[in-house]
């Protein structure tokens, strides 16, 4: 059978103990392996697996030895309770070996895990846990956690007070970081708010987010567009120690002010104006930007944009030209333009 998203959910936290199995599949393994983990930890506790009530397969090896699986299904360990066979990165070719332990398989039996990548709607992988008639099939994709995806794993690390701005920057946090980044920055709030029955705050939530190279640009352009030029040398020795490019660098920079450009040249003000930018600004960031947007005012944010422009033009020539030494003097000139 197969479970749609959101029933899903509410099957990895509860998993039925007296089905055959589960199918999970989907393009990134990570969210893939998250989920595994979870449904598992629900069926065995968390002394399953000391107490040898799982079993791994991987699928090199069940392709090997195809009585593994049938072989693990019917094992009886020394301890009590719920046991797992879970079957690792499967394919459509081992359809007909785990076709034949699931024919086997009787109440008492090992759950069967089955974790896959991308299958298609009609591989012989999906058909047979989609049709089986005590199985389930569910796909990963790889959307971001909803709210309450979001607060189930709040409540799961112990951290119940969260107002709306918290909630709404652990969105946004959520689409930018990975699935196992966020988890652990999860863990990170968590711990940071042990015994601490305040209220969770943007400041808190930034303590403990990870210092990605995207939030190292932002605070980059966020020097530039505050005409802090002392500061834009070492910041950008520090994005080309991680990497960036001075192209990457001129885009980050045309994006940020046309941004600010939208904001202030909406009738409504800049916070209606950045309402309306794409992608979105993150809520964290809002407050800022418009601060940023009305300090600049539209028709120098004209002339910075056109800097860039022609900033952007000449990282592409084919000239030698030193990009990073060019980028570092439109910024500049971007800050003291700021400054007046």
């Amino acid at each position: 059978m197969k479970l749609n998203a959101r029933d899903a959910r509410a099957y990895f936290a509860k998993p039925d103990p007296t089905r055959t199995g589960l199918l999970i599949y989907g393009p990134d393994t990570m969210r893939v392996a998250l989920r595994r983990q979870e449904v598992i930890a629900a069926l065995i506790g968390p002394q399953g697996e000391e107490e040898m009530r799982l079993t791994r397969i991987p699928a090199s090896d069940l392709r090997k030895d195809p009585a593994m699986l049938s072989d693990a299904i019917k094992a009886q360990g020394f301890f009590p309770g719920q046991r797992v066979a879970f079957v690792e990165e499967a394919g459509d070719g081992l359809a007909k070996t785990i076709e034949a332990a699931l024919k086997d398989w009787q109440q008492g039996d090992a759950t069967v895990i089955v974790t896959a990548g991308q299958l298609t709607p009609r591989g012989a992988l999906r058909k047979l846990f989609e049709n089986h008639p005590n199985a389930y099939a569910t796909a990963i994709y790889n959307d971001p956690p909803g709210r309450a995806e979001i607060e189930a794993s709040l409540a799961k690390a112990g951290l119940a007070n969260i107002p709306q701005d918290a909630m709404a920057d652990l969105s946004d946090l959520a689409r930018t970081l990975d699935p196992g980044d966020f988890r652990q920055t999860l863990e990170k709030v968590s711990l940071y708010k042990h015994g601490d029955t305040t209220p969770l705050t943007s400041e808190d939530i930034a303590a403990c987010a990870p210092n990605t190279s995207e939030a190292a640009l932002d605070d980059a352009l966020d020097i530039v567009a505050e005409g802090r030029v002392a500061e834009i040398g070492p910041i950008l020795s520090k994005l080309e120690g991680q990497g960036i490019q001075a192209v990457r660098l001129c885009i980050g920079a045309t994006q940020h002010f046309r941004k600010l450009h939208i904001a202030a040249s909406d009738p409504k003000g800049a916070e209606a104006g950045l309402m309306r930018a794409r992608p979105p600004v993150p809520y964290m960031r809002k407050d800022r930007l418009a601060r940023q947007a009305n300090a600049w005012g539209l028709h120098r944010l004209e002339t910075a944009l056109r800097l860039l422009t022609d900033t952007d033009l000449q990282l592409r020539s084919a000239l030698p030209v030193p990009h990073m030494a060019l980028m570092e003097r439109a910024l500049i000139r971007l800050a003291m333009m700021g400054r007046r």
